[in-house]
């Protein structure tokens, strides 16, 4: 019998692309939460910074976007943390608890966009290919009438950060992307420790959500081939040059 998580994992895996998800749990159980009393301890704590942020109150959608920052960045000044954690349980446990440091840009920009959501806000993410040189990036992107707020979650002052805007990489990603990048990078970890069948499994949850990824194209195939299932590497090959 599959337990709760797991129906929900299933049901948002099978989602149709347009279909409205919902970001924190997407990402807790991407994250690898796969007890019900800790999953709900974590939409606790999600509800409980929900609070604490919403007591300072704010009239445009703007203020209140800067004042979710603003508040993040007052708790934990050192809170970026390059190779840092992507789980937003994690980053959950480091904001709430003694942890200076938080997450990585991953683990920053879901916890954001999860508060923003909660706040009403129009938010998705921007995903870079190469940013700043160091590799892969992600950044929240906040939408207000016609025009778009760029907010990077790795500087104290990236609040209408401008760095960005010209850059012919950016691709707007959804709540799917980002929760597709969770298990991405859950399988780059079991990866690097050899567990192939683990990062089989991760990269294809990835793939379920975001079809187009061609990194996780690309990393399935370095899977499969390490396993010696080389005809089934070059298709997912073909896929991620495409």
């Amino acid at each position: 019998m599959q337990t709760k998580l797991a129906r929900l994992e299933k049901t948002l895996l099978k989602s149709a692309k347009d279909e409205k998800i919902d970001l924190a749990q997407g990402a807790l159980i991407a994250s690898g939460v796969n007890d019900e009393r800790e999953f709900n301890r974590y939409l606790a704590k999600i509800d409980r910074l929900s609070r604490e942020i919403a007591q300072a109150k704010k009239r445009s959608d703007v203020e209140k976007a800067m004042g979710i920052f603003n508040w993040l960045w007052r708790a934990k000044p050192s809170r970026y943390e390059y190779r840092g954690s992507f789980k937003l349980s994690d980053v959950l446990d480091a904001q709430l608890g003694e942890i200076e440091k938080v997450g990585n840009c991953l683990g920053l920009t879901i916890l954001y966009n999860v508060l923003a959501q909660r706040s009403r806000l129009m938010v998705k993410a921007v995903h870079l290919e190469d940013a700043f040189g160091i590799g892969p990036h992600v950044f929240t992107m906040l939408r207000i009438g016609g025009r778009s707020i760029d907010i990077e979650n790795i500087f104290p002052h990236g609040f209408d950060y401008g760095g960005h805007k010209s850059n012919p990489q950016r691709e707007e990603w959804g709540d799917r992307e980002l929760i597709a990048d969770i298990y991405h990078s859950v399988a780059n970890d079991s990866f690097e420790q050899g567990k192939w069948e683990s990062a089989i499994e991760n990269y294809d949850k990835a793939i379920m959500l975001n079809p187009k990824y061609a990194k996780a194209l690309l990393n399935m195939g370095i899977a499969l081939a390490e396993l010696g299932r080389i005809e089934e590497a070059g298709e997912w090959f073909k896929g991620g040059t495409q």
